[in-house]
């Protein structure tokens, strides 16, 4: 009985529960209405043709449209209330106005150095397009003067976060998609706790969706409590037309704008390994120190004026600020963020930059690999054209289904002569890229269309850094504890298998 009250009270079961009555009720009246009026039918199925070629027209992915038309199509009643609820990725005007403004603050304060950018271009023209483009198609400009560590598993990263957290004098600040208590946040927050009652400014954002199932509903009262001003991103409210499909996917921490960590790991115990669901799991994270610090400070502050409707005195920050060096042979970074409510689609662009560019190999970690025909196209003729092109997915998948779509992509680009491993001892949630002994990227980036299309993203893409080195012995290192698949492998699933595959193959743009 106390198990089927808890069930009743958790978060995440209420608001399905209540955006499912919803979608019934309105079924069930559309449902009557069709069936008791000509004129209703006729107007549905008008509407449905109308909204097709509305959809034709929008600038979107193809395969995302795909998916909708053919959800509105075959389920008329059922596609136009899902589309209409669900696909819409608007923000409300004053929404709007606030995300442009705030991006116009951080806008100013993204100056690029013309010397160290002509310096890059001298030393490779290739790798100087590819970060042109980041520049270009985001704010988030180039810089040296940056050190990075790799971190190859959450355990590794966890340890200098705390070491770094009790080293924080001025401000720490941590936006994460998912926290849940245990170890991990527990002795985060300790620390949390202890610099906040020491005078310094801790802020917290985390994804409100990500954490119905994992934090309670007080959480951000008893974290202002504490002295910590905690903010959820996008909070979701279980009232049809209110849903705003976009979440924070990102993870970053900045300890007093000299030190940032970017990459997959969330603040809970499985990515530490205290707690195993999936075998092990395997998470990258980078930490950088240095003037690139600027622009993960600059992603908090802009997300966290947006969340709080505060005025953020974004030039009260230049104190912190370290200046590149131009003329200093010590390698390049560039941490940039990809925002959903634009249309360019910077993270896609960045991997099909790396992947079209790349000379020798490049290697490529993703927890899902759903990548849309753009990708697939762009590692496809990298294999045929001799790059040595592999990638490693999970063992043992976090989601059956989701690893049934990544596994339909595996004869493609098999058959153009990529490598493709499966991490035996679990679950794999890395998300990086290594190319040619000098590029690499940590971020949170899927190869789904999730994350390129619809979600807050973030990563940090490195030039000739010493921790490059090591991001390809960790790759070389996780392929030999991995299978490696070969063709025959994709061509044991029974007919109707591989249609239910391809089902959802088509449907995966809207998961």
């Amino acid at each position: 009985m106390k198990k089927i009250f808890g069930i009743l009270k958790n978060r995440l079961f209420l608001f399905f529960a209540l955006i499912a009555v919803q979608v019934t009720v309105l079924m069930l009246l559309l449902y009557v209405l069709q069936q008791s009026s000509m004129f209703v039918q006729a107007a549905l199925t008008v509407l449905s043709l109308l909204l097709v070629l509305w959809i034709v027209t929008r600038k979107e992915n193809p395969a995302y449209k795909t998916a909708w038309i053919i959800l509105i199509l075959l389920l008329p009643v059922f596609g136009i209330l899902m589309y209409f609820c669900f696909s819409q990725r608007q923000l409300t005007k004053k929404e709007r106005t606030l995300m442009l403004d705030t991006y116009q603050k951080t806008h100013r304060l993204m100056v690029s150095d013309k010397e160290m950018r002509g310096e890059l271009r001298k030393l490779d023209v290739s790798v100087s397009r590819q970060s042109d483009y980041i520049e270009t198609a985001s704010i988030y400009p180039l810089y040296n003067n940056t050190q990075a560590k790799y971190y190859p598993m959450g355990e590794d990263f966890f340890q200098d976060l705390l070491t770094e957290l009790s080293a924080a004098e001025h401000f720490i600040y941590l936006e994460y998609f998912i926290i849940e208590e245990g170890v991990m946040w527990d002795g985060v927050l300790r620390i949390l706790e202890q610099k906040a009652q020491a005078g310094l400014d801790v802020r917290v954002i985390y994804d409100d969706a990500a954490c119905l199932r994992t934090l309670p509903p007080d959480f951000i009262e008893k974290m202002r409590e504490k002295g910590i001003p905690c903010v959820a991103f996008n909070p979701m409210r279980p009232i049809l037309g209110s849903l705003f499909n976009n979440r924070d996917h990102r993870k970053i921490a900045v300890i007093d704008g000299h030190t940032g960590f970017c990459g997959g790991a969330n603040l809970a115990d499985e990515y530490i390994n205290v707690r195993q669901r999936f075998g092990v799991w395997k998470d990258a994270t980078v930490m950088i120190k240095g003037a690139a610090v600027w622009s993960l400070l600059m992603m908090f502050l802009h997300l966290w004026e947006f969340s709080t409707g505060e005025d953020v005195n974004f030039e009260a920050y230049q104190q912190y600020k370290i200046p590149s060096k131009p003329g200093e042979a010590c390698g390049y970074v560039q941490p940039f963020a990809d925002m959903p409510l634009d249309e360019t689609y910077l993270s896609e662009g960045v991997f099909l930059n790396m992947i079209a560019r790349a000379k020798d190999y490049i290697y490529i970690n993703t927890p899902y690999l759903i990548p849309g025909y753009e990708l697939v196209t762009a590692l496809c003729t990298a294999a045929q054209s001799g790059v040595d092109v592999r990638i490693t997915t999970p063992g043992i998948p976090d989601k059956k289904l989701v690893f049934m779509i990544t596994q339909s992509y595996y004869p493609a680009l098999l058959k153009a002569g990529a490598k493709i491993y499966e991490y035996s001892p679990g679950f794999i949630h890395s998300k990086t890229f290594v190319c040619d002994d000098e590029l690499g990227l940590v971020g949170t980036i899927n190869l789904d269309y999730r994350s390129l299309y619809l979600d807050f993203e973030c990563g940090v893409w490195m030039y000739k850094l010493p921790c490059v080195a090591d991001m390809k012995r960790d790759f070389l290192e996780t392929a030999e504890q991995s299978r490696e698949i070969v063709y025959a492998d994709t061509q044991r699933l029974p007919w109707y298998k591989q249609f239910f595959v391809a089902i959802l193959t088509v449907f995966a743009p809207l998961v």
